[in-house]
C-alpha cells in the first residue's frame, strides 16, 4: 500500500507539473479539449492557487529536467531492446544477458531518479498550506482511483479471464 500511495503522490505531483507547463502556454480564451483523463485529474493550478512566481519555478524545473528525463527514457528503451535481442537470439550468452540486464535496470533507476527529483524540486515550492491542500487532493484522487478499481479487484490491466478461458466455437465451413 505505501508503494501505491508513493506511486499516486509521484502521479499528482507530475500532473502539477504538467499543468503548470501548459497553463504557461494557454492563452486564457483557450478551452482545453476535454477528455478522459482530464476529467478525472484534478485541477491542481486552480485548487492549490499557485502564484506566478511558483508557476515559473515549476516551469523552469520541468525544462530543467525535460532533456535530461527524455535522455534516460531513450537509454531505458535503447537497453530493453538490446537485452530483448540478446534474450531472443540463436545463441544466448549468459554472461552478456545478465550484462545487458544490469544496463537496463541501471537506465530504469536513473528515469526514476530524474523523476523523483523533479518531483521533489516541485514539492519545494509549494508552502506549507499548498502540501496540505495536495495531499487532500492527493487522497480523493487515490479514493477515485480505488472506486475505478474493477469489482473483483483484478488489476486495471489484466486480461478478462472470462473472455480469455471461454470455449470456443468452431465454424463449420460446409
Amino acid at each position: 500500500m505505501k508503494n501505491i500511495s508513493r506511486l499516486i503522490f509521484a502521479i499528482l505531483l507530475t500532473t502539477l507539473a504538467f499543468s503548470v507547463a501548459r497553463a504557461q502556454e494557454e492563452t486564457p480564451n483557450d478551452t482545453p479539449p476535454q477528455n478522459f483523463n482530464q476529467q478525472r485529474r484534478p485541477n491542481l493550478l486552480a485548487e492549490l492557487d499557485l502564484t506566478k512566481n511558483q508557476i515559473q519555478q515549476i516551469r523552469r524545473i520541468n525544462q530543467d529536467s525535460k532533456l535530461k528525463r527524455q535522455e534516460a527514457q531513450q537509454r531505458v528503451i535503447e537497453s530493453q531492446k538490446a537485452l530483448d535481442q540478446a534474450i531472443y537470439a540463436d545463441s544466448a550468452d549468459e554472461a552478456e544477458i545478465q550484462t545487458l540486464l544490469k544496463n537496463f535496470q541501471t537506465a530504469q533507476a536513473e528515469v526514476f531518479k530524474i523523476k523523483a527529483t523533479t518531483e521533489y524540486a516541485v514539492r519545494k515550492v509549494l508552502t506549507p498550506e499548498q502540501l496540505v491542500k495536495f495531499r487532500e487532493i492527493r487522497q480523493r484522487f487515490m479514493q477515485r482511483m480505488e472506486n475505478l478499481k474493477p469489482q473483483n479487484n483484478r488489476p486495471l490491466n489484466a486480461p478478462n479471464q472470462k473472455l480469455i478461458n471461454r470455449p470456443r466455437r468452431l465454424r463449420n465451413n460446409n
